[in-house]
């Protein structure tokens, strides 16, 4: 694909994690080094920057502030939840769109954030190919709920998880300092996915997890929910509970949604208020104490306990986009290719173009020292362990 040239726009959708601003910025530190792209542009609040034409030149910006996005929680260019039309309906959008990219140039357009997020991707992909607009456009994956299609895993998902089982871990301890029992139901994020839920589980391993896990895969029935808690509660004198805002009964009704009828800008209902519910019914028949925590918002944004990994990879997604954009990708998603040999885990980041590390492996290394073999798309580089170089001992003389 021929050579293109021109200014970027980054932008973030949807809702914020730890670690989605270290996805910012291996978009922003790789598009300001690329000499193919003249300018990089940030969107205030997603999309809607781009249609207000509110955006920031991030090459005004302190290269020392932009590094400080891999560890800087929540959206830093702010978010959005706006569902953009089919522009076969309504294309209103779509002209806006395509007349702040002739005003700035814009030939790379990078978008971060989940399902809905890589929807408007889609949308105006396709629209600026049958405009005739050369325009190469990314997404960059990002959701807690990990439930992105094409990925292994998407960013924000290890560090919120981590999290979770953190806080499964902590509330076992609380919950069993008295000589009178509890029931503990934590109301944990997911709506259609259960993998968060899931994540309380990894507790177990050091003997603080929940008793019972419900996931929003598997129908909801209460009085086989309300006869578990009941029978462990008796044999143990406590019970946890991990449950996912999105369990519903048989007939696809949220077990939560009766208690709300809002709904976000994608016409989603706003899960919540699950743990309190189930804990009133719980108190009601079995007569248990009973505490319904809700995690909501602070399992999303808890940089404090983000995943080295995570940051690691988040950052890998967004240089990936830029690197792959400018060889001439375009209307994808980045995703992960991952194996979990013999323990090992290896995280393949991108599939074409030309990419650089760079390592500090010692002093007394040198390049011939090292030798590298590519074998089924993993570069394995093998370092020699030499002995450090002695330190240089100051000798004094005394003057008398």
């Amino acid at each position: 694909m021929s050579e293109l040239k021109g200014a970027c726009i980054f932008g973030q959708s949807g809702g914020p994690t730890s670690v989605i601003n270290a996805s910012a910025y291996g978009v922003i530190a790789t598009a300001l080094k690329n000499p193919n792209i003249t300018r990089v542009l940030g969107a205030e609040h997603g999309i809607k920057g781009v249609l207000n034409d509110r955006l920031f030149d991030m090459g005004q910006e302190d290269p020392a502030e932009l590094e400080l996005l891999k560890y800087t929680p929540s959206s830093a260019l702010g978010s959005c939840r706006y569902k953009m039309a089919d522009p076969d309906v309504d294309d209103t959008d779509y002209k806006r769109i395509l007349e702040i990219f002739k005003k700035y140039d814009v030939r790379y357009f990078f978008y971060n954030g989940g399902n809905d997020s890589m929807d408007t991707c889609n949308k105006i992909s396709k629209y600026m190919q049958k405009v005739g607009y050369d325009c190469r456009v990314m997404g960059v994956p990002k959701t807690i709920d990990n439930d992105l299609f094409g990925t292994d895993h998407c960013p924000g998902f290890a560090s919120a998880a981590k999290y979770i089982a953190t806080s499964c871990m902590e509330v076992y301890q609380d919950a069993r300092v008295y000589d009178t029992g509890m029931v503990c139901i934590m109301e944990i994020m997911g709506r259609h996915a259960g993998w968060l839920a899931g994540a309380a589980a990894l507790a177990t391993a050091y003997g603080a997890g929940p008793d019972l896990v419900y996931l929003p895969e598997v129908d909801f029935d209460m009085d086989k929910f309300l006869a578990d808690v009941d029978r462990i509660y008796k044999e143990k004198g406590n019970c946890m509970v991990a449950v996912s805002e999105g369990i519903h009964y048989a007939d696809g009704t949220f077990v939560s949604e009766a208690k709300t009828s809002a709904t976000d800008g994608f016409g989603h209902a706003q899960l919540g208020g699950l743990a309190a519910h189930l804990a009133s019914v719980v108190k009601e028949k079995t007569g248990a104490k009973v505490r319904g925590i809700e995690l909501s918002l602070l399992q999303r944004c808890g940089a404090h306990l983000a995943s080295e990994t995570d940051i690691e990879e988040s950052v890998m997604s967004g240089k990936a986009a830029v690197e792959n954009a400018v060889a001439g990708i375009t209307d994808k998603m980045v995703g992960f290719q991952c194996t979990r040999d013999n323990g090992k885990y290896i995280c393949r980041e991108r599939y074409s173009g030309s990419y650089s590390r760079s390592f500090y492996v010692g002093d007394t290394v040198t390049e011939q020292d090292i030798s590298a073999k590519f074998e089924n798309g993993t570069l394995k580089l093998t370092v020699p362990k030499k002995e450090s170089l002695p330190e240089k001992q100051n000798k004094y003389i005394a003057i008398g």
